[in-house]
């Protein structure tokens, strides 16, 4: 049983790896693409970031994965069809994974997982395995999110191209501007980030005190309060490049530059939150396989993640991102519009609040298509002309067979495994 566990987690390993090289190249793409930073400064500002995520806060989604996408109840009598379902699941998803990586196409991880999970399900055990109502909030999510992404990346650039960027004296506008664009950044960002780390305080106020906090108010708060050092910080830095100029480095215009310091922030919070939200897709059958090992029955109510396991996958993001991350950032960041840093902060900015809202309606939403949505978005604004639609239409292609392909796969392996150790 030793050995099958070590190749499980090597599995997951690999999940992992690709997931790094897809999926989380989206949170850095945008800058990269817009020189904001360098590939090899946000390789390592998106491992330290992705990896702190994922083992922090990468428990829920994991656990969610794990016992809620088939209905484990159906398991209950013979385990081990769940284990080979799940192992079925990590081959499934790592190979399309390095499919899509291979030709620098962004798809969503956690369709993947979900498409692989219910396809071996249906085989396993019928249609009445899949729990079709999250199939059907997934489906919502991949057609909603990049149209309501490039909705508001289009009015944020819309904004700030009208006041600041189309102004004759772009300085004086950005410095009446930095304020609330730093309010802005640190609030929406604070509600997606914060609540993890705020809800034992919230739940201590309410025992103590007797009464019920929202727990969006204390990461609001708190992104008010940063975002007055932040002002403070960015005035001082907007001054230093009026006063000594930028002759010779790459974006010369003092009003990009900053710009490209929000835009970092925003890349940064991208990056936690996405290594939190989705190690799940890369570790949630290892979980489970672990649980099943361990007591000998299959995962209804809810799982303890093991730190080792949330470790694992971590670095396996990490890695994939550092080793082959290139090619997806590549596509996001330059493949699709010609990106400055006011308009990648925007595309990432709408990237996070429409994680945030379908979020709080309950809708399962993917980064990719988050990101790809609000650079069209910026694209329309400036002129449709400058979107690369040939870009667009092989990443929609690859968006549309991600679900149906990790089934047929997850299904097929499962087939041949089955008749294999029957």
């Amino acid at each position: 049983m030793l050995i099958t566990l070590v190749f499980v987690a090597l599995l997951a390993f690999y999940v992992a790896w690709n997931l790094g090289a897809n999926d989380v190249a989206n949170a850095m793409g945008t800058s990269v693409g817009s020189k904001a930073v360098t590939l090899k400064q946000a390789l390592i500002i998106a491992g330290v970031l992705e990896f702190t995520g994922a083992v922090l806060f990468g428990h829920e989604v994991t656990e969610t994965l794990a016992t809620k996408i088939a209905n484990p109840a159906l398991f209950a009598a013979t385990p081990q069809i769940l284990v080979t379902g799940m192992v079925t699941v990590l081959i499934s998803c790592g190979v399309w994974l390095q499919i899509a990586t291979s030709r620098g196409l962004p798809v969503s991880s956690s369709h993947a997982v979900v498409g692989a999970i219910a396809g071996f399900s249906w085989v396993a055990l019928g249609v009445g395995a899949i729990d079709w109502s999250s199939i059907g909030l997934i489906t919502i999510g991949w057609v909603l999110t990049p149209l309501i992404s490039g909705a508001i990346a289009a009015l944020f650039y819309s904004q700030i191209k009208h006041w600041i960027l189309d102004q004759p004296n772009q300085v004086v506008q950005l410095q009446e501007w930095i304020p609330w664009l730093s309010t802005l950044l640190l609030g929406v960002f604070g509600v997606i980030v914060l609540p993890s780390l705020t809800e034992p305080l919230t739940n201590f106020v309410i025992e103590q005190v007797g009464f019920t906090i929202p727990t969006y108010d204390i990461p609001l708060l708190t992104g008010a309060v940063a975002a007055v050092g932040l002002t403070i910080i960015s005035w001082r830095q907007l001054g230093d490049k009026i006063d000594k100029g930028d002759k010779g480095e790459i974006l010369p215009n003092p009003v990009e530059r900053l710009f490209g310091r929000f835009q970092l922030l925003s890349a940064c919070f991208v990056a936690f939150a996405h290594g939190s939200n989705d190690v799940g897709n890369a570790i949630a059958p290892l979980a489970a396989i672990v649980y099943i090992n361990r007591t000998g029955s299959v995962p209804t109510d809810g799982i303890t993640i093991p730190l080792w396991i949330l470790i694992l996958g971590g670095a396996g993001i990490v890695g994939g991102l550092a080793v082959w991350g290139k090619k997806v950032i590549a596509t996001i960041g330059e493949n699709i519009i010609a990106l400055q840093p006011s308009s990648g902060f925007c595309a990432e900015l709408a990237t996070a609040t429409t994680i945030l809202i379908a979020s709080r309606l309950g809708l399962p939403v993917s980064t990719s298509h988050a990101l790809v949505g609000g650079v069209v978005g910026i694209g329309l604004v400036q002129n449709i002309k400058s979107i690369k639609f040939q870009t667009l239409k092989g990443i929609a292609a690859a968006w549309l067979i991600t679900i149906p392909v990790s089934a047929l796969l997850s299904a097929a392996i499962f087939s041949i495994a089955r008749i294999l150790f029957h």
